[in-house]
């Protein structure tokens, strides 16, 4: 009996402590599930509190927002940067062609003084005899004035001091201001014609600039652009110069500058003609006040290529007349210049000169003498480099900084 109560007390010893080995590894695997599902230490209690529930395993709980969520709230703010809209460029506000004017005196006296000094020298002689008024004639036709209106100008004022017998410095300045602005002639209509014509309705006013090469047409239209523009006028440009390569790229960016555009050919040796014409129809079209046609610079001997110039104008003429034919001169080229204007205006039938360098010389009587070669009028003047260099001539300012 003794024997059996020993076996009895064995057997359940063993299970004893079997039942406590189960339970401590059954643990031990429950707390290794639970790290390697994201738990913490503290933190293996269940929703109910029940110690070892693991939520949303075997039941329909949901996910912690433990770590997954720390992550996510963490995380750096992405840099977006949204693409900025480009920049409109920004616009020349050419200067008005009223202060331009101011310029001009300053500008011209500064190389024409020694003309006016020239001639007062001579006038405010004690005794004027023949040798002088030879010495004054010589002056007027070394500043390219013309042998008919020098010789004008020295009989007038032959009778002026023979009757007057005028010395006083200040009189003889007022006599020969007097005298050079009757031979410039203020009476001639310098005006652009810019307005827009009455017939046919709705068109454009139609500028050609021509010239000889060399002469700064290119620069001059887009001068004259900035003039027009200050005006408020709406202009297009036309790149008729299609055998200079860089000519319509010139002119673009002149244009670009205040806003203007430029109607060109896409290839190098196009029709000028035909160019023309496009500038005029998208003018038309736009509504514009103004279409300023730069040509190609041209050798006033060569006939073929002043023939192309008069078919350029012919063109345009088929829808709409041209208001001005603009005659670009390079001031310093004297006497050459009476020529090249000449041929010219029997081509494309000038409207007016636009001399370009005048500030750069003392020779201003070019002014006179391509007026009476030529019966038109100087309406614009070069004074310059910078881009609103290019004013109204103006005779009596012309005249005033002759004189001093």
């Amino acid at each position: 009996m003794e024997t059996l109560d020993l076996i009895i007390g064995a057997v359940v010893l063993v299970a004893l402590l079997g039942a406590g080995l189960v339970v401590g590894l059954v643990r031990r695997g429950r707390d290794a599930a639970s790290r390697t599902l994201g738990g913490r230490p503290g933190q293996d209690r269940g929703a109910d509190g029940a110690e070892g529930h693991l939520p949303g395993v075997g039941d329909d709980a949901e996910v912690p927002r433990d770590s997954a969520t720390r992550t996510i709230d963490t995380l750096p703010a992405p840099d977006l940067q949204l693409p900025e809209e480009p920049a409109a460029p920004a616009l020349d506000r050419p200067e008005p062609a009223a202060g331009r004017l101011v310029r001009l005196r300053e500008r011209l006296a500064r190389s024409n003084t020694a003309l006016g000094r020239g001639l007062l020298a001579l006038l405010s002689r004690d005794t004027i005899d023949e040798a002088t008024w030879e010495e004054v004639e010589d002056t007027l036709l070394m500043a390219d004035l013309g042998v008919g209106p020098a010789t004008e100008l020295v009989d007038r004022l032959r009778v002026r001091v023979r009757t007057l017998g005028e010395r006083d410095p200040q009189r003889v300045r007022a006599m020969l201001r007097e005298e050079l602005l009757a031979v410039v002639d203020p009476s001639m209509d310098r005006s652009l014609s810019t307005s827009r014509p009455a017939d046919p309705p709705g068109h454009p006013a139609v500028v050609m600039v021509v010239g000889v090469n060399g002469t700064g047409k290119t620069t001059t239209v887009g001068k004259l652009a900035r003039v027009l523009v200050a005006e408020d006028k709406d202009v297009v440009l036309g790149a008729a110069d299609t055998f200079r390569a860089a000519a319509a790229d010139q002119l673009a960016t002149w244009g670009e500058r205040v806003g203007v555009p430029t109607v060109r050919s896409d290839r190098d040796g196009a029709d000028p003609a035909s160019v023309a014409f496009e500038a005029v129809k998208t003018g038309t079209e736009a509504e514009a006040d103004v279409v300023l046609i730069d040509t190609a610079g041209r050798l006033q001997n060569k006939a073929g290529l002043m023939d192309e110039l008069g078919k350029v104008k012919r063109v345009i003429e088929r829808s709409t007349p041209v208001s001005e034919v603009l005659l670009v001169l390079d001031a310093t080229t004297g006497q050459n210049g009476l020529k090249q204007a000449a041929v010219f205006s029997q081509v494309v039938d000038v409207t007016g000169i636009v001399l370009t360098k005048l500030d750069g010389t003392a020779k201003g009587g070019i002014v006179v003498a391509v007026q009476r070669e030529l019966g038109v009028p100087v309406k614009l003047v070069g004074l310059g480099e910078g881009p609103d260099d290019l004013a109204p001539f103006d005779p009596e300012a012309f005249v005033d900084a002759i004189v001093g």
